[in-house]
């Protein structure tokens, strides 16, 4: 059996892979024919793949979250992976595959990470400002363990998004050291609240994400932290125009940089410019480290990476 990681184009192959995306289109042909278009995954990776002339027993059958026998080709299409299918099936309990074999997870336990997180909220010295963390943090609950980061682009997994805060958390205690004139509780609330309502904004199941919330699409996880931050200093007694309040607002609101990116203001205090570059950084490793694990070790070149202006990575190898 082949994992997506070892595919190589020309090749072909049987596997066990879990869809994590499926979608019905239409050909440009006259008339049009149904296809389908399936993103295949594994522990290893994902891969895009299609089934031509689907028929109605193929739309039914091979929907999000199924698991599937595949045998087809790897095919390289505009310099990326895709798969030619020529079979698939739906697995039978006679092929003694699960569905937790699939899923790609954080390589930190997630109760380890969520301690992690509320160690540095008790550590926030600000009353008022560790409240108000805390009170999101009451809002999400149990569900930061579990939610990816986002749907493709970085820590797109299982505790992905507890996974990407620590992560960051290490990088904002590293540059509070360096850069004392930072103030570290709001660079530790900011880096805790910034995406705090992704599992809100995204439908996940085991981190894989299926579609966008309703409160995702017509509000999105920026505005509605934002909104949560004013309702935990109404619920706390705390003025709610309070300077406190206000910047750590603008944090999270300030976090995409650039409205083409979901942001409404660009940052503009010491540390909502601290909180962008650290986000952005660890975002950008992360997918560079993502595209490293789902290569084979003798390939240099890594696809190219949506999220770094489709740039194509080279690995080092000495």
């Amino acid at each position: 059996m082949t994992n997506v990681r070892d595919m190589r184009d020309g090749e072909e192959f049987v596997g066990f892979y879990l869809i994590k995306e499926s979608e019905v289109k239409q050909t440009n042909t006259t008339p049009p024919k149904d296809f389908m278009n399936l993103v295949l995954s594994d522990s290893t990776g994902q891969i895009s793949a299609k089934i031509w002339d689907a028929a109605q027993t193929d739309k039914e059958s091979f929907t999000a979250m199924s698991l599937v026998k595949v045998q087809g080709t790897a095919q390289l299409y505009r310099d990326k992976l895709q798969v030619k299918i020529v079979r698939i099936r739906r697995t039978t309990e006679a092929d003694g595959v699960s569905l937790i074999d699939f899923i790609r997870s954080a390589p930190v336990e997630p109760d380890v990470l969520l301690a992690t997180v509320y160690a540095a909220k008790d550590s926030i010295v600000d009353q008022d400002i560790r409240e108000v963390v805390q009170y999101c943090l009451d809002k999400i609950g149990d569900r930061l363990l579990h939610a990816p980061a986002a749907k493709t682009h970085h820590h797109a997994y299982y505790a992905g998004l507890v996974y990407h805060i620590v992560r960051m958390l290490e990088i904002g205690a590293f540059l509070c050291k360096q850069r004392p004139f930072l103030n570290a509780d709001l660079i530790k609330a900011g880096i805790i609240l910034h995406d705090i309502a992704k599992p809100v904004e995204m439908v996940s199941e085991l981190g894989i994400v299926s579609d966008y919330s309703t409160p995702g699409k017509l509000i999105g996880h920026i505005s509605q932290a934002s909104l949560w931050i004013t309702e935990a200093a109404i619920h706390l007694g705390i003025d709610p125009d309070a300077e406190r309040i206000m910047a750590l607002q603008h944090l999270v609101l300030s976090h995409h940089n650039l409205g083409e990116w979901g942001s409404p203001v660009q940052p503009q205090l010491a540390e909502a410019v601290a909180l962008h570059h650290i986000d952005s950084m660890d975002a950008k490793l992360q997918m560079i480290e993502d595209a490293f694990a789902t290569i084979p070790d003798d390939v240099s070149w890594t696809a190219p990476i949506r999220g770094l202006e489709n740039k194509a990575i080279y690995r080092l190898n000495f």
